[in-house]
């Protein structure tokens, strides 16, 4: 975009802390790592109750919430100012009255015990007046120990709400047209009773133009007298099967790439590698923070805390890594409970703090104008080289061999050796490869290398037998061996992108090319890189908050997947559109090429490949490809810089959240330093690299081994471990001993899937 500017040098991720990358969840919100400290347990009522443990998705555990309101002050005024914007007046009394009444339904006097019909009613004869009725003293009941929580047998004695005592009391709502206002009432009454009222769509009213009716009742998970998961006396931990099934925790890792941080987390917290799901898989050279799901399998939080800080029990095995740095670069916090877990896709992208190094620019009106062009412009939105790997095997040619179905083609790929690996890794490709000596090379194959030990435990299974190469690759985890195709996509894309450029140029829209056609009812299909399903709506009106669905559930209550509109523009359509409408498509079964003599180029290229343009379906049904449409530009968000000074390269100029925590030291700014640092601050949306706007500045090449060989021959390195003290006079710099950044070789695998989102 920026081809007339000179270029600006610098070097991308010289030090891990020099690339920070940030979630952007659904909300919209930034998520950040905010505490790492043992959660405290639920006591009480609190622990009874699923949804109190449960805070919107949009904040982290240690966000600050409005809290539920003590027993001085039943209901506040704010309760009245908040809900007046949704409800009517008359229904925010109704509601106030319902929920100062408490939990336990009033008492309907007759013949029975409690709240029992007389003979000849029905259980909502007998309802109708407990629900205007208001209670003052609470229910007798029989049994031992009646009402202190525990056992409940036949509806008396501990726990449980009597026998026949059903509540049917509840508030329901005018009609609510707007989804946005509905979905204002539905977290109003989770933050402001925190979980002890719920609120769903009112099904049972018909359907109407004016809207949807919201039923606003009582949780009954924290119904009256011990309730579910009273416990002993109702005083101590919930059960652990009365938490919601998901665990969601914040994940900063560092220099790992995301599928090999889950699967020391897998082992860490003896859980099952697939009960852990991600929104989105972050780059491996940095410090990267996101959001994970567990599917908690009766597990609490505190077990996973205590798990992921090696304690058990009161003692601690590693003297209370809570206060040191996280194991092996993975570090979690802000646990809280969930209904749900997370899918690929569920974000809205990602926010980057990178620092360029060593960098050298002709004047800062060069460095200001290149900066602007990509905040006024944006950058052509090429998939990073994270994408391909950086190994001489490239990742787009295993995918291509997958859907070629050359299955034995695709095992000598990613088994073959590649120069510059981690020693352990080539060890262990020699043993097979020269010795063939299986054990050993498992034995010698890193854990962290999950394609490669994937492929050598199964033909340890057949023992020794290398004929069944299709299902070999099948025992490798599904994500990863999809992200192998969808690399052969993305090369596919960057390609043809290229050469529409290179003929066409960015200025305008040009006949034949493909936008979406805007209608109101279309919904354009996400590019997340990978044929993934989109995420799921947030407003889950109808979901009974007591009943939480599960994710298999909740998949087959969406709506079938339906693609796109897309327009082919035509002379008389260039002028309602611009370049940032332009798409470009990933191959597969449900896109259309692009019109005239680039869809022809795009068609010769998969050709080329050996595959049919038109026909991407394939007998192993995982490797049928249905396409997306990504724009061709992409244009930040937000973007800001920094022009900093340093001396000793080894100083960070950037502090990962964990550090923070922890009380490290922060960030030291030389403002006579010898060298000049550019940070840069910039919000991207799904599936944009951060290296391909970088990429727009510095005008090179921007893979890990280019930039290794930089770092290298950078005139900073000479001052490692030092600092100048004034002109012409350097001293050891007096701190904390740095520790090692050594680049570790990428593996076929490791060098998979290391993309911002996929």
């Amino acid at each position: 975009m920026g081809h007339g500017i000179p270029k600006i040098e610098g070097i991308i991720k010289q030090r891990f802390t020099d690339f920070l990358v940030y979630e952007i969840d659904l909300d919209g919100n930034v998520v950040h790592l905010k505490d790492v400290q043992k959660p405290p347990a639920p006591k009480g009522e609190d622990a009874a109750d699923p949804a109190a443990a449960e805070s919107s998705e949009s904040a982290p555990a240690a966000a600050a919430e409005e809290k539920p309101v003590g027993p001085e002050e039943p209901w506040p005024d704010r309760f009245t100012t908040r809900l007046s914007a949704f409800l009517s007046e008359e229904a925010v009394g109704k509601l106030k009255e319902m929920y100062l009444e408490g939990p336990e339904p009033p008492f309907v006097p007759d013949s029975g015990w409690g709240s029992r019909p007389a003979a000849g009613s029905s259980t909502e004869d007998a309802a109708e007046p407990a629900a205007e009725a208001s209670t003052s003293a609470p229910a007798p009941t029989r049994g031992r120990g009646g009402g202190r929580g525990g056992r409940g047998g036949r509806g008396r004695g501990r726990g449980g709400r009597a026998a026949g005592r059903e509540d049917h009391r509840k508030v329901v709502s005018d009609p609510i047209q707007s989804k946005e206002t509905r979905t204002g009432l539905h977290r109003a009454v989770r933050e402001l009773f925190a979980g002890k009222l719920e609120s769903e769509a009112d099904l049972a009213s018909p359907a109407s133009d004016e809207g949807t009716c919201i039923v606003i009742k009582w949780n009954p998970s924290r119904g009256g007298r011990g309730g579910a998961g009273g416990g002993r006396g109702g005083r101590g931990r919930a059960p652990r099967g009365t938490f919601p099934p998901y665990i969601h925790f914040t994940l900063q890792k560092t220099n790992r790439d995301t599928q090999d941080a889950l699967a020391h987390l897998s082992r860490v917290l003896k859980v099952s590698l697939k009960d852990l799901s991600v929104a989105g898989t972050k780059d491996k050279r940095g410090i990267t923070v996101q959001r994970v799901s567990l599917k908690r399998n009766n597990k609490t939080i505190e077990d996973i805390w205590r798990a992921a800080n090696a304690q058990v029990g009161r003692q601690s095995h590693n003297n209370g890594t809570v206060n040191k740095r996280g194991d092996r670069g993975v570090r979690i916090g802000d646990f809280k409970y969930s209904k749900a877990g997370l899918e690929l896709g569920m974000l809205k992208g990602n926010e980057f703090i990178i620092t360029l190094r060593s960098v050298q620019v002709d004047s800062m009106e060069t460095l200001d104008k290149a900066l602007g062009v990509i905040k006024e412009k944006g950058f052509i939105n090429y998939y990073g080289m994270q994408r391909f790997g950086t190994a001489s095997v490239p990742t787009h040619s295993i995918g291509l061999a997958l859907l070629k179905s050359e299955w034995q083609e695709a095992v000598s790929m990613i088994l073959s050796k590649r120069p510059g690996e981690h020693p352990e890794v080539e060890a262990a490709r020699h043993a097979w490869l020269v010795d063939g000596d299986l054990d050993k090379a498992l034995q010698l194959m890193p854990r962290r290398v999950v394609a490669e030990r994937c492929i050598l435990e199964s033909f340890k299974k057949q023992k020794g037998d290398t004929r069944n190469a299709m299902g070999a690759l099948s025992t490798i985890p599904k994500n990863l061996r999809l992200m192998y195709v969808h690399a052969y996509q993305s090369y596919v894309w960057n390609a043809i992108v290229s050469e529409r450029i290179r003929i066409y140029g960015l200025d305008k829209p040009i006949v034949g090319d493909l936008v979406y056609d805007k209608e109101p009812q279309d919904v354009p299909m996400p590019d997340v890189g990978a044929d993934e399903a989109a995420a799921e709506d947030p407003e889950a009106e109808s979901k009974d908050s007591a009943t939480p669905m599960s994710n298999r559930a909740l998949k087959r209550s969406r709506p079938p997947r339906v693609a796109p509109k897309i327009r082919t523009l035509v002379a008389d359509d260039l002028d309602k559109y611009t370049i940032f409408d332009v798409l470009m498509p990933l191959p597969g079964t449900d896109v259309a090429y692009p019109g005239g003599p680039l869809g022809d180029k795009y068609r010769e290229y998969l050709r080329m490949d050996g595959l049919d343009p038109d026909n991407f379906v394939r007998k192993q049904r995982e490797y049928t490809l249905s396409g997306s449409y990504r724009a061709i530009l992409h244009l930040p968000k937000e973007l800001s810089w920094t022009v900093l000074r340093y001396t000793d390269p080894d100083v960070p100029l950037a502090q990962a959240d964990e550090d923070k925590l922890l009380n490290f030291d922060p960030p030291v700014i030389t403002p006579d330093g010898l060298f000049t640092a550019l940070q840069i601050k910039l919000s991207l949306g799904t599936a944009a690299y951060a290296t391909m706007a970088l990429r727009e500045v510095t005008k090179t090449e921007t893979s890990a081994h280019y930039q290794s060989g930089l770092t290298a021959g950078a005139e900073d390195q000479k001052f490692r471990g030092r600092t100048v003290v004034h002109e012409g006079e350097e001293q050891e710099e007096d701190g904390p001993e740095q520790e090692p950044e050594a680049e570790t070789g990428e593996t076929g695998a490791e060098a998979v899937g290391t993309g911002m989102d996929v």
